[in-house]
């Protein structure tokens, strides 16, 4: 129940515009994807991508030292 609550609370404020930002993990925010043109892999028809919002996450400087530090192994 807790982490539903939580996941809807997170939804609300992207949904409001706010950027939810998690203290050394990383921001996420809303983007906009444009329509665009792509092709149906097995017949080759080209079709119309409809617009949409996306989710994006882009990770704190300490998550990614954290990853990318090769001698915590």
């Amino acid at each position: 129940e807790y982490r539903r609550q939580r996941q809807m609370c997170i939804r609300d404020r992207l949904n409001d515009g706010e950027n939810i930002n998690i203290a050394g993990l990383g921001t996420f925010r809303i983007g906009d994807r444009k329509a665009r043109k792509g092709i149906k892999p097995r017949t080759g028809e080209i079709i119309e991508i409809a617009p949409r919002r996306v989710v994006t996450f882009k990770p704190s400087p300490s998550l990614k030292n954290l990853v990318n530090d090769k001698t915590s192994k």
